[in-house]
C-alpha cells in the first residue's frame, strides 16, 4: 500500500520519486509549478494519460475529449493526471497506397514512444486510449511491457451509416468500389454512399481488427467491463473514462499490475473472443505481440488451436448482420463472457483491473432473450471460430483465414496468379483481368519484404463488389482487414522476402486452399522448388532508408506477432521496479 492513514502517498517505491522528492529536484518540481501545480498535486502518484487523439479520420476524433475525462476521475481519486498523445496511422485512410506500410510499423512506434514517455518522466501508472487497429495493440503492448498499473480505454465504435433503409460502413464503400469498376453501381450512387457511410467520431463499426481488439481488452482483464461497447459519440462514455481514471489509483494503491492480471489463461479468453466474434485475423498476429511484452510464449498456432474449438456465436459485420453498438445494446462483452464462461469455454479465475476475476465481474449479468446479436453457445453460427489457422507446403509457418459467415467456399484448388505487390493485383482485379478459379498470390508484402505488412481491403473488396470474391481465392505474405470477406489467406509464413515457398510460386502452379482441414499446399515438386530456390535472390524493396528501412531490419515472423525487440524474455529490468 502506498497510501498513508492521513490519505497521503508515501513514493518511496514508485517511479515519480525520481522526479519529484528530496532537494536535489528542485529544478524538476520548479517545472511542475510552472505548469499550475501545487506541492499537494506534486507528492501524489503521477498517471499518464495517454492517447492516439489525432485528427487523421473519425477513429481518433473522439480520443482527447475521453482524455480530459479520464483525467477527471484521477484527480477525484487523489493522483495527479499527465496527459500525452502519441501517433496514430489510420488504416482507412492508409488503405490501398503506399500509406499501408506504415500501419503496422506504427504499433510497435506506439509501444515504443509510450514507453519513452513513461520512463523519460517517472510516471507511476498508465491509463491507455486508444481508437484505430494498430493503436490498441500499441497501447496494450506498453502496458505490459511497463508494467506499471494500467487500464486500458477504447474510444468507442462510430455509429452506423444509414443508406437505402440498410445500415452500412467504410467496408461498403470499399465494396462500392468493385461494385463500380464492375458496372454494378453508378458513379452517382457511390459518391452518394460515401456521404453516408460515417456520420460520426469513432472507429470503423463491424467486427474488423478495432472493434476485435476492443473486445480483447476487456476478456484480457485490462479494461473496465462494458467498456468497449458504447460508440464514441455518446457522452456517457466519459463515465467509463472517468471510472478508468480511478481504477488506475486503486491500482497504484494496490500494486495490481498487467502481469499479475494478463496471464497464459488470459491469451487464451482474447483467443477465444477473437474467435467468437468473427473477429479479425490481425488478433492472431496482435496477441502473439503482446504476449511476447510480458515473456509469455502463445503463437500463431496456439492461437489457431483455440479458434478451432471456440463456437462462433457474435453475429457481426463484415460476414454477419450487425455492427458494434448493436452488440453493445445487447448486452455487450459481459454478455458475450458471461455465455463463454457458462459454455466453459473461458477461465473465469483471471483477474482484472476492477481487482475482481472474470467469473466475479460477471455474477449479475443475465442472459437476454430480446436480442439475437450474440447466439447461445449451443445454439452457435458455426460450431468452430470465425478465424482458421493453415499450415502445408506453402505456410510451413502458418497463415490465417477469416471464414465467419462462410457457408461455402471454404476450400480451394486452381492456378496461381502471381503479383509482386498489391497494386498489380488491384489493376487486374479493376480492370477484371483475372479468371474464375484461380489463387491470386500477392508476395512480398510481408512485414519485411513489404516493408510494412500491408493489408489489402482495397483488392479484396473490390472482389467482392464485382461479385466474384467467391469465384477466386486470394493468398497473401501481407494481410488483411479486419473488414476483409472471402476466402483470403493472409500472413503465409515465411514470407517471400524472407525465401519462403510463396517466393518460389510460379503462374499456372496449383495451389489447394482447405480452411476445414487446416492446409494451405503449394503442389510442386519439392525438388523442382530446390532448383526455383537455388535461383531466387531477395527482392530490393523501395525503401533504403528511414523508420520502413529501420522496421525491415529488425522485424520478426508473423507467426510470433511480427516484433521487433527480444521481448520479456531478455529483460534485465522492469520500468515499475526503478
Amino acid at each position: 500500500m502506498h497510501r498513508k492513514p492521513d490519505g497521503s502517498w508515501d513514493k518511496t517505491r514508485l517511479p515519480s520519486r525520481h522526479v519529484t522528492e528530496g532537494p536535489s529536484r528542485a529544478p524538476h518540481r520548479s517545472y511542475y509549478y510552472a505548469m499550475g501545480l501545487g506541492s499537494r498535486e506534486i507528492a501524489q502518484p503521477f498517471v499518464g494519460v495517454a492517447s492516439c487523439w489525432n485528427e487523421a479520420a473519425p477513429c481518433n476524433t473522439a480520443l482527447m475529449r475521453q482524455a480530459h475525462a479520464v483525467s477527471q476521475g484521477v484527480k477525484a481519486a487523489g493522483a495527479t493526471p499527465r496527459e500525452f498523445v502519441t501517433i496514430t496511422v489510420t488504416d482507412g485512410i492508409a488503405m490501398g497506397h503506399e500509406g499501408m506500410r506504415s500501419s503496422l510499423v506504427s504499433r510497435d512506434v506506439i509501444a515504443d514512444s509510450v514507453e519513452l514517455t513513461m520512463r523519460g518522466h517517472s510516471y507511476d501508472a498508465l491509463v491507455g486510449i486508444a481508437g484505430c487497429d494498430k493503436s490498441l495493440p500499441g497501447m496494450m503492448m506498453a502496458m505490459l511491457r511497463l508494467n506499471v498499473p494500467s487500464v486500458f480505454l477504447y474510444g468507442g465504435s462510430i455509429l452506423p451509416g444509414r443508406w437505402r433503409h440498410k445500415d452500412v460502413t467504410v467496408v461498403d464503400v470499399f465494396e462500392g468500389v468493385g461494385m463500380h469498376s464492375a458496372g454494378k453501381m453508378t458513379l452517382e450512387d457511390l459518391c452518394d454512399l460515401e456521404q453516408h457511410a460515417c456520420p460520426s467520431d469513432g472507429a470503423c463499426g463491424g467486427q474488423f481488427t478495432a472493434n476485435t481488439m476492443a473486445c480483447v481488452s476487456e476478456a484480457i482483464g485490462l479494461a473496465l467491463p462494458l467498456s468497449a461497447s458504447l460508440p464514441a459519440p455518446y457522452e456517457s462514455r466519459d463515465a467509463y473514462a472517468v471510472a478508468s481514471g480511478e481504477a488506475v489509483v486503486r491500482l497504484i494503491e494496490t500494486q495490481l499490475r498487467p502481469r499479475d492480471i494478463v496471464t497464459r489463461k488470459s491469451f487464451e479468453n482474447a483467443a477465444v473472443v477473437v474467435a467468437a466474434t468473427g473477429g479479425s485475423t490481425n488478433g492472431g498476429l496482435h496477441l502473439p505481440a503482446m504476449a511476447h511484452e510480458c515473456g509469455i510464449e502463445f503463437t500463431l498456432r496456439d492461437f489457431a488451436e483455440i479458434a478451432a474449438r471456440t463456437p462462433h456465436i457474435a453475429d457481426m459485420k463484415p460476414g454477419g448482420r450487425f455492427v458494434a453498438k448493436d452488440m453493445g445494446e445487447a448486452g455487450g462483452m459481459p454478455m458475450l463472457l458471461k455465455t463463454l464462461l457458462e459454455g466453459g469455454h473461458i477461465h473465469g479465475d483471471c483477474m482484472t483491473v476492477t481487482g475482481k476475476t472474470i467469473a466475479e465481474n460477471l455474477e449479475g449479468v443475465r442472459w437476454r432473450d430480446d436480442q439475437d446479436v450474440i447466439r447461445p453457445v449451443g445454439k452457435p453460427l458455426s460450431p468452430t471460430g470465425g478465424v482458421v489457422g493453415l499450415w502445408g507446403s506453402l505456410a510451413p509457418d502458418g497463415a490465417i483465414v477469416k471464414v465467419a459467415g462462410m457457408q461455402s467456399h471454404r476450400s480451394h484448388r486452381g492456378p496461381a496468379r502471381v503479383f509482386d505487390g498489391e497494386e498489380a493485383c488491384f489493376a487486374a482485379v479493376e480492370a477484371g483481368d483475372y479468371k474464375d478459379g484461380e489463387v491470386l498470390v500477392i508476395r512480398y508484402e510481408g512485414a519485411k519484404g513489404g516493408p510494412g505488412m500491408r493489408e489489402m481491403l482495397s483488392t479484396t473488396a473490390a472482389l467482392s463488389g464485382q461479385g466474384r470474391g467467391d469465384k477466386v481465392a486470394l493468398v497473401t505474405d501481407g494481410r488483411f482487414s479486419g473488414g476483409t470477406r472471402g476466402l483470403c489467406v493472409g500472413h503465409v509464413g515465411p514470407e517471400a522476402q524472407a525465401g519462403g515457398p510463396i517466393a518460389l510460386v510460379k503462374d499456372g502452379d496449383i495451389i489447394a486452399i482447405d480452411a476445414d482441414a487446416g492446409t494451405l499446399e503449394l503442389e510442386v515438386d519439392p525438388i523442382e522448388l530446390e532448383h526455383r530456390a537455388r535461383a531466387w535472390r531477395p527482392r530490393e524493396t523501395s525503401y533504403g532508408s528511414g523508420a520502413l528501412w529501420k522496421y525491415a531490419q529488425i522485424v520478426g515472423p508473423a507467426h510470433l506477432g511480427a516484433v521487433t525487440h527480444p521481448g520479456a524474455a531478455a529483460e534485465r529490468h522492469v520500468y515499475a521496479d526503478i
